[in-house]
């Protein structure tokens, strides 16, 4: 091959590559135009007029109907949740809050995206932020409003995945790490200190009363447990197989979660709560896998969410009774990561 016919090939690979360039910039400002005209467009939900005012007996969520307020906090009265909604001013990818204080995981995209924790007045006023490692996945509040739980994703952006990595600390609403990294704390399995390398913990829920006890997901060589984790000792105790996303109850007797009934590689959650005191397992019959960390709305009734079919970044807030023969239905549509403020 000559010099020149080498010249003229590099020449035309490059005029190649350019126009490849330029469609697909063209194709993301397309994209990000039709987008940006969504944000925009009239809601397809009822909006209340005024800013949403946070309430004993309401539920705090982020709205996911399409149009103005998409991705914003939204309130609605635990004695209408279908109706009318109030919007925040506030966008959040997850949300939790109670009357005291709300706190937002969420992602600010620019030239470099990042991700930060923000806490809330009532009145939605920023009170303190934090950094955070990775994508927003899980948050909550302590019973007392003390500590604040994050999880995030570090790699991997689905649990269903086996190469996911998490990092899930806890801190005071105030300001200032509790925990760091909980991956630091001491897991025992069996009496036994695990120390591999592949280590997950995340999905913190908090003991009522109880400052210095919590219970979250530990993961580790394929095995998942319910671990029950103290801060001053720095441990994370497993007391039970196959618990994700831990919630405990409001009375503190029952721990809701998600139960994987498929495979690492091609997950299924179930729907699920445990008996703390007698170890009983009970298993509802949500047949959709419930990709979610689950929220009581009462001492019977179980909220979580579910994408929907068909309409990306859009979901469905369900409710099911913790009878084994209840069916879930529908509490809030268009709505996502639930916390009811009692």
């Amino acid at each position: 091959m000559t010099a020149a016919v080498g010249r003229a090939r590099w020449g035309i690979l490059l005029v190649v590559t350019m126009l490849v360039i330029a469609a697909a910039g063209a194709y993301a400002a397309n994209a990000f135009g039709r987008f940006q005209e969504s944000r925009t467009a009239a809601s397809t939900v009822r909006v209340a007029s005024g800013a949403a005012v946070l309430e004993k007996s309401s539920v705090l969520f982020r709205n996911t109907a399409p149009g103005q307020g998409y991705g914003t906090v939204g309130v609605v009265p635990l004695s209408d949740p279908a109706g009318e909604r109030s919007l925040a001013a506030v966008a959040c990818d997850r949300v939790y809050g109670t009357l005291q204080h709300i706190v937002c995981l969420k992602t600010n995209r620019g030239l470099v995206t990042n991700f930060e924790a923000v806490m809330l007045t009532p009145d939605w006023r920023p009170a303190g932020s934090w950094s955070l490692p990775g994508i927003p996945s899980r948050t909550r509040i302590s019973p007392d409003g003390s500590l604040v739980a994050t999880t995030v994703f570090v790699s991997g952006h689905s649990y269903g995945n086996g190469s996911f990595s998490t990092a899930t600390s806890i801190s005071a609403v105030q300001g200032g790490s509790v925990t760091g990294n909980l991956e630091d704390f001491t897991l025992l399995v069996n009496g036994a200190r695990v120390t591999a390398a592949d280590r997950n913990i995340w999905g913190v829920t908090f003991v009522p009363g109880q400052r210095d006890t919590f219970y979250a997901t530990a993961a580790s060589s394929g095995r998942i447990w319910l671990v029950k984790g103290s801060i001053s000792a720095r441990t994370l105790t497993a007391i039970h197989d196959g618990v994700e996303c831990p919630s405990l109850s409001p009375d503190g007797t029952r721990i809701a979660y998600k139960k994987n009934t498929g495979s690492p590689v091609a997950a299924h959650w179930g729907v699920a709560y445990l008996d703390v005191a007698s170890g009983k397992e009970t298993v509802l019959s949500e047949p959709r896998s419930v990709d979610d960390q689950i929220e009581w709305l009462d001492e019977q009734t179980l909220l979580y969410g579910l994408a929907r079919d068909g309409a990306a970044g859009d979901s469905d807030i369900w409710q099911i009774n913790t009878n084994p023969a209840s069916r879930s239905s529908i509490f809030i549509e268009h709505a996502w990561s639930p916390s009811v403020i009692r």
